[in-house]
């Protein structure tokens, strides 16, 4: 089921935290714990009763330890212990599988309000050690679950930055265009810092820090590992690959972090939107696959599978993107015929980091927030994913 007609997003239940930098202020904090001290705090500041949730969707791509108790454990830690739920994961269109399993339920019937929760720390990865009993002397096999994941893909067998390499190298994508396109991407984002972050306080949950489980140390508040942009810094970095056009200023960097929403019937978005002038309905989802190290194309098909089930063109939405690299975007525009300035208002994860299974779901509550601040209208969210993959999803917002 790809198409909704029963599923909302009650307005001001949608929470992005900010992003920390690889191995910055949330390395250390556990991913599942702090998504639920993040999602009760929502609930507090909302005045929010969790035991009203008769489901959590839990999404996640790097485990951590415990993480196999998933929702259940979550809901328990956020006050609502006699709900359950499953753990989704599909790296980086985690985000829209969460929102679109709530949705499910909701159409089906089989559920009227439900969390989705995403949660992901790049920083301090597992290690994880498989053992082999055939193999000599019964030596097992390690993976470093971040760093090896980045490297190298089993099936089409190369890193994540040579499917953007393999793109600019078929579609023609220059450096300099991508630097280019990463100089606006920045612009836009400083946007969203203007006037005291007043854009991100839409949608932001600042994040206590207390590694020890009892004195808080300190408050994250705003993104952490954005560094300036300018023509002539993006000029000087080298290309991460010999003979590459991808550098460090054109890719996304790996983040922490967490983000969710609630996913509920029309009735109920009604009651626990904080705006009931405010609608958010979800109207369809679309997926696609492309050839073999070739990432970055995947988001085209995706994205017009979700506007012809929505019955929309892309002429009529808005339009924010997950782009791990400048080239993402280069393509995408190109394809769909639009202005490369003319989505990604207010940035975008090229920007301000890219923590896996939340990325999206901060980038949905920013469309939202751009939609109502807007007076309404149709939104596109549309991101890759390995594998070679992509995920879309569309939604409409009624303001009265």
């Amino acid at each position: 089921m790809s198409s909704f007609e029963r599923s909302f997003i009650p307005y001001g239940t949608h929470w992005s935290t900010p992003f920390a930098k690889w191995q910055g202020s949330l390395a250390s904090l556990h991913p599942l714990r702090l998504g639920a001290a993040c999602a009760r705090a929502h609930f507090d500041r909302r005045g929010l009763d969790p035991t009203v949730l008769d489901t959590v969707v839990l999404g996640w791509t790097v485990p951590s330890q415990q993480s196999f108790y998933g929702a259940p454990w979550v809901a328990g830690m956020i006050g609502a212990p006699d709900v359950t739920g499953p753990i989704v994961m599909q790296a980086c269109a985690t985000s829209v599988r969460t929102i679109q399993t709530a949705a499910q339920g909701v159409e089906t019937g089989a559920h009227e309000k439900a969390l989705v929760l995403t949660v992901d720390k790049c920083s301090n990865g597992p290690h994880v050690y498989y053992p082999d009993g055939g193999a000599p002397g019964g030596t097992g096999k390690a993976e470093n679950w971040v760093m090896d994941n980045f490297g190298r893909d089993p099936w089409a067998k190369n890193a994540m930055v040579e499917t953007a390499e393999n793109v600019a190298r078929e579609a023609g994508i220059s450096r300099e265009q991508q630097d280019a396109l990463a100089l606006v991407r920045y612009e836009q984002y400083t946007r969203a810092t203007a006037d005291d972050g007043a854009f991100q306080k839409r949608y932001f949950l600042p994040v206590e820090i207390n590694p020890s489980g009892r004195k808080v140390i300190g408050t994250l508040d705003a993104d952490e590992g954005v560094f300036p942009t300018t023509a002539e810094g993006l000029a000087k970095l080298r290309p991460v690959m010999p003979e590459g056009t991808v550098t460090f200023g054109s890719q996304t960097h790996p983040a922490d972090g967490n983000a969710g929403c609630l996913v509920t019937t029309e009735s109920y978005a009604k009651e626990l939107s904080s705006d009931t002038g405010v609608t958010v309905r979800l109207v369809s989802s679309g997926e696609a696959r492309v050839k073999k190290g070739f990432m970055a194309m995947a988001t085209v098909p995706a994205a017009h599978q979700a506007l012809h089930r929505a019955g929309w063109a892309a002429s009529d939405v808005m339009i924010k993107t997950h782009n791990p690299f400048a080239v993402n975007d280069i393509y995408f525009a190109r394809e769909l015929g639009l202005a490369e300035d003319s989505f990604n208002d207010f940035g975008s994860s090229l920007v301000f980091g890219h923590p896996q299974g939340p990325t999206g779901m901060r980038l949905v509550a920013e469309l939202i927030e751009q939609l109502v601040m807007a007076g309404g209208g149709r939104g596109l969210f549309v991101g890759c994913a390995a594998g070679d993959t992509a995920a879309a999803l569309c939604l409409e917002v009624n303001c009265a």
